[in-house]
């Protein structure tokens, strides 16, 4: 895998997602490529300027015109970042939109623990 695909609002937002911080910025330092896919309207200039040191390109639904689950916002999101689909993993908390990615080629992991979502990406990129 060489690329990391990341739900904002329910995975970043975690009580415990400062350890989520540390990991995508490590697996960014390693070479793997991140986004952010959100299905929010968008984001102030301020507020992508601090995601900026963790992820390689922002998505948000509401600028690209397309919301998880369909297709299209996940192979939008593995373009921007020069990957095809089958190279990228997508963490989300709702099922439902781990569900999508997959069918669009990626592999999912359902985030319902920090704990279980790092363990899941550990497994996925292997040091």
């Amino acid at each position: 895998m060489r690329g990391l695909v990341v739900d904002y609002a329910g995975v970043l937002t975690d009580p415990d997602a400062e350890e989520l911080y540390v990991e995508l910025k490590a697996l960014r330092e390693r070479g793997i490529r991140t986004a952010l896919l959100s299905n929010a309207p968008g984001a102030s200039p301020s507020a992508k300027r601090s995601l900026d040191p963790f992820f390689d390109a922002l998505v948000f639904s509401g600028e690209v015109g397309v919301a998880k689950p369909s297709r299209e916002v996940y192979l939008l999101t593995a373009g921007l970042l020069s990957l095809p689909a089958e190279q990228c993993v997508f963490v989300d908390d709702s099922a439902r939109n781990v569900h999508g990615a997959v069918a669009a080629g990626m592999a999912g992991v359902h985030h319902t623990s920090v704990a279980g979502t790092l363990t899941e990406l550990s497994a996925l990129f292997p040091a």
